[in-house]
């Protein structure tokens, strides 16, 4: 199934001069790496604080989109000006991670909304890309594999932070949550399944 992942590459294109800038003020992919997930952390702690304020969850579509576009650029920075790491490998994963849990779980704290569904959500994701990273353990590529990767999870969550600040009721967001947890079950299978075919 199609991922919001694919379109990574035009993306990219967009941002190459950008990159170029950054290289030469040198700022490196460590930082910017740290820097978002420094960003995700408190403003997660900022939707948690005002939960009670749902115009708050509008912060949430605006920071989704330069965050993708940071993630975009600490691997461009990474890989086209030489400064790929092992410790760069960790933090572009585990920044990741911290931050997605830091930005989504906010939403369990807003009247009506399930926490259960949220928590489930959270942990489906955890371990989906879980499972793109161990593709390298088993022999394969690391998995990238939709159809709820972490770009259309931001997205979704980007216009569920939307909905939220625009009084959207909680039962049409409970909604979305429904159907985002079977895909990203669906997600983890795929990765599963397609690195196994990689390594045949």
């Amino acid at each position: 199934m199609p991922s919001i992942y694919q379109l990574k590459p035009r993306f990219q294109a967009l941002l190459r001069p950008a990159v170029s800038r950054l290289h030469q003020r040198g700022v490196t992919a460590n930082q910017v790496t740290l820097a978002a997930a420094v960003v995700s952390l408190l403003l997660g702690l900022l939707l948690a604080w005002g939960s009670e304020h749902p115009w708050l969850f509008a912060l949430l579509p605006l920071w989704m989109l330069l965050r993708m576009a940071l993630n975009a650029v600490d691997g461009m920075l990474a890989r086209e000006f030489g400064q790929q790491s092992r410790l760069g490998a960790y933090l572009n994963e585990l920044c990741d991670l911290i931050a997605d849990a830091a930005l989504y779980l906010p939403f369990a704290l807003l009247a009506g909304v399930s926490p259960t569904l949220v928590v489930l959500l959270v942990f489906a994701a955890l371990v989906s890309e879980y499972a793109g990273v161990m593709g390298p353990l088993a022999g394969a590529s690391r998995r990238y594999d939709g159809p709820m990767g972490k770009s259309d999870r931001a997205f979704v969550f980007g216009a569920l932070g939307l909905a939220v600040a625009f009084a959207v009721p909680a039962a049409w967001v409970n909604g979305v949550l429904l159907v985002a947890l079977p895909l990203s079950l669906y997600t983890l299978y795929n990765r599963v399944r397609r690195g196994l075919d990689e390594t045949r």
